[in-house]
């Protein structure tokens, strides 16, 4: 857990997972650990990194600087997270791209049933001053000597 890194109530960060510096987890989120299976790969969530409220980053996930997971997100190492920015969506799996603002979503699949929504994860857009804005209490609170510091310190 990296300096300046704050981790809200019900947050959890399983065993072996790396959080960088000047990250927010928010209420509940869940972070996977690694004990089992044998090589598997550990979580990592690089700096300043804003993962939302119940959100949940596992199976070896990889969300890269600054990027902002929205609450509710669920990211597996089998999430599609999809890229719909552009004129055509892009596919990622296991990795965040750096600043991507990512929120639930889901896909269309048919199965034998009918045709169902099957969740997902969307990139909507890029980390702007305003989305920076709206996770400027983290840099409050860590410049504020009476809040109780030590969290991630």
């Amino acid at each position: 857990m990296g300096a300046g890194t704050l981790v809200d109530t019900w947050a959890t960060v399983g065993s072996l997972a790396q959080i960088g510096r000047d990250c927010h987890l928010a209420g509940g989120a869940g972070i996977g650990g690694v004990l089992e299976p044998p090589g598997a790969r550990p979580v990592i969530v690089e700096d300043g990194c804003f993962i939302g409220s119940r959100a949940v980053v596992v199976e070896g996930v990889h969300v890269e600087r600054e990027a902002v997971i929205g609450a509710g997100v669920v990211l597996t190492g089998s999430t599609r997270l999809i890229d719909v920015t552009g004129p055509e969506p892009v596919e990622h799996r296991g990795r965040v791209p750096a600043r991507s603002v990512v929120i639930p979503g889901t896909r269309p699949k048919r199965f034998p049933a009918g045709e169902f929504g099957v969740p997902c994860a969307l990139i909507i857009g890029q980390r702007q001053q305003s989305t920076d804005r709206k996770v400027s209490l983290n840099a409050a609170l860590r410049d504020f000597d009476g809040w109780g510091g030590g969290v991630g310190a």
